[in-house]
């Protein structure tokens, strides 16, 4: 009996002891600005109450408002790789992004590292993966991300830009559908789920499925996308991207497809690099520039 009051007494204590930093209500700043480029912890909402996922927050000198850049992280289907994941950060492309006048946004979704939480974005069994599922997922989490920060008066309301990595790049052309107003352009990165199935190289579960879902963001899709890959990505090579790229632009999706040069021992993380920034610089710049207002599909 007093073993079980002890536990109840402790469970107690874990439940009054939860840090303010995962209350929504600690939405914002939650340090005070460093270097590089103003760097500064945030809070903001996730589709978990409870939760406030962890970012950082980097901007250029001066009150604003800036264009909005936020980069949507990788993810692994690996438990335990996951919780280990460190904060994302991707210095080198907000470095790029900061000196172009944007505010750069990095949060760490639901399901990963510190910020912890239940895994939203599951793309289930491999043979029955539901890509489109966690696509919208992990869309979701992005949308709340940049809504709360183009709330902000250091922001511009208007201009956003999102640039996704991997799933983080999938989540992005599952946002595609949100219209201008929200987002202005998408950068994908070797986006996919999938990838290196069963810790293969250049082999994905449900291939198929992957390139049919690409089709179903792309029906809905009212953002321009610039789709990137390097030569020597063993997750979703530049022939298995084109496929899916192709699928996208097929079903209604404005797509600029781009090949980059082969970057170090593995092209999917190039995008995480200094020297990888560099080698995707022009494709950036273009991509980067205001767009031409974008005429609404009609429903």
């Amino acid at each position: 009996m007093q073993s079980l009051k002890l536990v109840l007494a402790l469970s107690l204590l874990a439940t009054l002891a939860v840090s303010p930093a995962r209350a929504q209500s600690a939405l914002g700043a939650s340090g005070d600005e460093g270097e590089p480029f103003r760097r500064q912890e945030w809070r903001v909402p996730t589709s978990d109450a409870g939760i406030a996922a962890r970012a950082l927050l980097f901007r250029p000198p001066g009150d604003g408002p800036f264009r909005l850049a936020l980069i949507a992280h990788a993810s692994t289907q690996n438990v335990l790789r996951r919780a280990q994941m460190p904060q994302p950060e991707y210095r080198a492309l907000a470095a790029f992004l900061v000196a172009r006048g944007f505010a750069v946004l990095v949060p760490e979704r639901l399901g990963h590292g510190a910020t912890g939480g239940g895994y939203i974005e599951d793309q289930g069994g491999c043979d029955e993966a539901d890509y489109a599922r966690s696509g919208r997922a992990t869309a979701e989490e992005i949308a709340r991300a940049l809504k709360f920060l183009q709330t902000q008066d250091f922001v511009r309301k208007d201009g956003a830009v999102v640039l996704g990595h991997s799933a983080g790049g999938w989540g992005a052309l599952a946002l595609a559908d949100a219209g201008p107003k929200t987002v202005a352009a998408i950068i994908a990165f070797a986006p996919g789920r999938g990838g290196h199935a069963n810790d293969f190289l250049n082999q994905i579960c449900a291939p198929h499925t992957l390139i049919a879902v690409a089709g179903e963001f792309g029906r809905a899709a009212r953002v321009p996308v610039t789709w990137l890959v390097a030569a020597n990505d063993t997750y979703f090579a530049p022939a298995f991207s084109r496929q899916l790229a192709d699928a996208f632009r097929s079903s209604g999706g404005t797509v600029d497809f781009r090949a980059l040069p082969a970057m170090g021992s593995e092209g999917h993380w190039m995008i995480e690099t200094e020297a990888g920034v560099k080698a995707a610089g022009a494709e950036l710049e273009r991509a980067l520039k205001s767009p031409k207002p974008v005429v609404a599909k009609k429903p």
